[in-house]
């Protein structure tokens, strides 16, 4: 996911998909540990649109305060 995506996404919108990506990320490391699962990159990819994500959330957070 892009950053030019997630900068045009409302707050509400972002925040609910912050928590379904931790839900994913959640069940992908729990079913890597049972059985690994083909492409272990995904979990990378995953925590890398979290960060994303929380990125966006915080400069929203900084531009309020200024």
């Amino acid at each position: 996911m892009k950053s030019s995506i997630l900068i045009d996404t409302p707050e509400n919108e972002l925040l609910e998909m912050l928590s379904t990506e931790k839900d994913k990320i959640a069940k992908m490391k729990m079913s890597h540990e049972v059985s690994p699962l083909e492409n272990p990159k995904l979990i990378t990819s995953k925590r890398k649109v979290i960060a994303r994500i929380k990125t966006e959330l915080s400069n929203r957070k900084n531009r309020r305060q200024e």
